[in-house]
């Protein structure tokens, strides 16, 4: 089991990453937009990525190559809501394909997804810090090193606990 705690460090088996949390810190998610990392247990679904970028990830998870009209929508308006997306105007969306680094690599998390609860809170991943460990918007962020080893020691039914 991977462990987030509220001191900004990740932990999994012999390996302790310090790492960024949403700006309003772990507790119980409330709704879209709130900055809080959920408190709870998850499971990692699948892992996105920018294949020119990064050039080889190994994992036992499922891998997705992250294309430029690719997003996540949260929109709590839209029937899209907390799922995969191909970018439009009609609903709002985080867009993958950035001019950043931070979705380079996209680990996404069960959060509120079965059933999916409109205004919830959607798209909590992990993904790559900023450079600051600058809090982000309710997501878990890590060095892309750090990341790249993670993906790589984890197994397939590894399991996060946040809180």
């Amino acid at each position: 089991m991977i462990i987030v705690k509220k001191s900004k460090y990740l932990k999994y088996k012999n390996f302790k990453f310090r790492c960024s949390l949403g700006k309003a810190g772990i507790k119980k998610k409330e709704k879209e937009g709130d900055n809080i990392t959920p408190k709870g247990i998850f499971k990692i679904t699948s892992v996105y990525y920018r294949s020119d970028r990064i050039k080889k990830i190994i994992t036992p998870l499922k891998k997705i190559i992250i294309k430029k009209k690719m997003g996540w929508c949260d929109d709590p308006k839209s029937n899209f809501y907390n799922r995969e997306i191909k970018l439009s105007d009609k609903f709002n969306y985080e867009k993958f394909y950035r001019k950043d680094n931070l979705y380079d690599i996209i680990v996404n998390l069960n959060y509120n997804t079965n059933p999916i609860i409109k205004n919830k809170g959607s798209a909590i991943f992990i993904h790559i810090a900023d450079k600051n460990y600058k809090p982000t918007a309710g997501c878990i962020g890590i060095k892309k090193n750090n990341l790249i080893k993670l993906l790589s020691i984890i197994k397939k039914n590894t399991k996060i606990r946040i809180g």
